[in-house]
């Protein structure tokens, strides 16, 4: 798969791509190599040696154009008492506001994304394979992303069409008259090969340029994505160690005389603190970050000038040394586009290089109190309308909100609703005899919100709302499995792969067990305490297990779940879950949040 060449932009920026790959090379020739600013750096008069470049950058979209509903569309701010305050946040309309704020009095102004723009979207551009959030990403001025995992969740030949553009092969071109164009921003996936050709399946890098000044960006998504996502989603393909292919083509980088480097790496850590503004770099006992994104970050090349990074959804700017033990600018802007970063580059002329001394960052909240962008106000009412068949039609009744993203629990009240979902739809001879059912809580990408989100009415759950918390229709699958294979499952919930950041599976009525923090790995889960209807689990016996393609193909750690056999393929998960709510409720009588009592937790 090779890339089709940029669409011309603004003349604010020239983006040119890898050698090798398509560039756009005649246009950076015409342009004056050693060509000057004035007032732009810190000299008065004269051509000033240093010039500062604004990057904004932000992560995680996940296609949500409209404001996120509930505690998904919130963020934690720190008041200068130390108490915490809750503040709406995100939308496209804010944040194209202040993007193009920021930008203001920035003539040297460059966008980045760290991945998962789209996938797991909202119904309003999951229907639409993400068009409209490609559409937006336009608008909004994106000048270069990462590819995140979700990207992957079509797969490699849909990733190239949202690049390329050009009308869905099965679904054709959603307006009449009208062809996808694709994105004017380059993806780039410099750790994903074609598993034939052994090269990349999309640019690894590009080289953003204005007025002789040059930075690279090297694109990764996580070593780890073929764990997270959908066989389907990565077949054929290759994905390689973050640290080896960013130090390989930050090397190529400055071979062709680019000294400037920013990665953006689909993969991240945890703070200390979910507050955006929180001070990474406290040198207090616990404070800091944690998580795969330190170890990365130490092992990149100082060639690399900083970082913007994703996937874990957290808000936080701090220094992690780089191999020489220099500090070394690392950032994330939370999700679903609530937060966005400004870091300034102070880009040395005579060296071509970032003053790393000189590096500033801070998160900023795309605050909802600002004017909306017209001009995405208009693309969501345009594809709202074309949703609107579809995304209103009510599905059941609740009479509150009912938590699953929003919440930091390990047993959600929405998780528990969906796997009651899943066993009910599931339990009859004819569909599968499930006793059991598990979701993961990735799978799980928002709440169910007891106000309305338009016409309605307050409690009303449209099949838009349904989608937008299960948007990937998986189908669901029944499987043999052992007790012995259904306790070690539980167990990988805590060890392996997920030890540093336990995946704690949803699970049915009726299952029960201990979930004891204070010890570590497998013995978090205590196999004593296990009862499925009361009965401790026979390691012998033969269960019936209920679980979307996802995990059932070992996903996200739970090799034992994808051992399993004598599998049948039922209704996708987004069917049960709304088959469920139109049986269980009324507008008389809504459905109430269900109780968290299947899993007691010590800590």
């Amino acid at each position: 798969m090779s890339a089709t060449p940029l669409k011309n932009r603004a003349p604010r920026r020239v983006l040119a791509a890898a050698a090798g790959l398509v560039t756009v090379g005649a246009l950076v020739a015409a342009m004056p190599a050693g060509a000057h600013d004035r007032g732009n750096g810190h000299g008065h008069g004269h051509p000033s040696r240093t010039v500062d470049v604004q990057l904004l950058s932000f992560n995680d979209l996940h296609g949500n154009l409209e404001p996120p509903a509930g505690s998904a569309g919130t963020v934690s701010e720190t008041q200068a008492d130390g108490t915490v305050k809750s503040v709406p946040a995100g939308g496209v309309e804010y944040l194209a506001t202040s993007l193009r704020t920021a930008r203001k009095g920035n003539p040297y102004s460059v966008t980045a994304a760290g991945g998962d723009m789209v996938g797991a979207s909202p119904l309003l551009s999951g229907l639409f394979h993400d068009e409209p959030t490609i559409e937006a990403l336009n608008g909004l001025d994106l000048d270069v992303t990462a590819v995140g995992n979700h990207e992957f969740d079509e797969g490699a030949t849909e990733l190239a069409r949202l690049q390329n553009g050009g009308c869905h092969p099965v679904e054709g071109c959603y307006e009449k008259g009208k062809k996808f164009k694709g994105a004017d921003f380059p993806y780039l996936a410099a750790n994903v090969t074609n598993e034939k050709t052994g090269k990349p399946v999309l640019k690894p890098y590009t080289v953003w340029k204005k007025n002789g000044v040059k930075i690279g960006f090297i694109g990764v998504t996580l070593e780890g994505t073929p764990n997270i996502v959908t066989a389907n989603g990565v077949k054929g393909l290759k994905f390689h160690d973050e640290i080896e292919t960013v130090n390989k083509y930050a090397k190529e980088l400055d071979r062709k005389g680019v000294k400037s480097i920013v990665a953006l790496i689909h993969e991240g850590g945890a703070p200390a603190s979910s507050s955006y503004n929180y001070d990474c770099d406290s040198p207090g006992a616990g404070d800091g970050i944690s998580g795969p994104i330190v170890d990365i970050a130490k092992g990149i090349t100082p060639k690399v000038d900083a970082l913007v990074t994703g996937h874990t959804h957290q808000a936080y700017v701090c220094t992690v040394p780089d191999p020489s033990g220099k500090p070394r600018m690392v950032t994330s802007a939370s999700s679903f586009g609530k937060v966005y970063t400004d870091t300034t580059l102070t880009y040395d002329r005579r060296t071509e290089d970032i003053v790393r001394t000189s590096v500033k960052s801070a998160n900023h909240v795309v605050s909802r109190d600002q004017a909306k962008a017209a001009d995405m106000t208009a693309l969501i009412a345009r594809w709202n309308t074309l949703a609107a068949p579809i995304a209103g039609r009510p599905q059941g009744f609740i009479s509150a909100d009912i938590n699953g993203r929003g919440s930091t629990a390990p047993e959600k009240p929405l998780g528990n609703l969906i796997a009651d979902a899943q066993l009910e739809g599931l339990a009859p001879a004819d569909k599968g005899g499930a006793v059991v059912a598990f979701m993961n809580p990735g799978g799980i990408r928002s709440d169910l919100v007891f106000k309305a989100s338009g016409s309605e009415g307050d409690g009303v759950v449209t099949y838009g709302e349904a989608f937008t918390v299960q948007p990937f229709t998986n189908m669901m699958n029944v499987v043999d499995l052992t007790g012995a294979q259904l306790v070690t499952a539980l167990q990988q919930q805590v060890s392996g792969s997920n030890a540093a950041s336990p995946k704690i599976l949803q699970v049915s009525k009726g299952l029960t067990y201990t979930l004891d923090l204070t010890k570590s790995g497998a013995e978090r889960v205590v196999a004593d305490t296990i009862r499925l209807n009361g009965e401790a689990i026979d390691p012998a016996k033969t269960y019936r297990v209920a679980m979307n393609e996802f995990l059932a193909g070992g996903g996200d750690g739970f090799a034992a779940l994808g051992q399993g056999t004598n599998k049948l393929v039922g209704a996708s998960d987004l069917d049960l879950f709304n088959a469920y709510l139109a049986a269980h409720s009324t507008a008389s009588a809504p459905l109430a949040p269900p109780a968290t009592d299947r899993i007691t937790i010590v800590q």
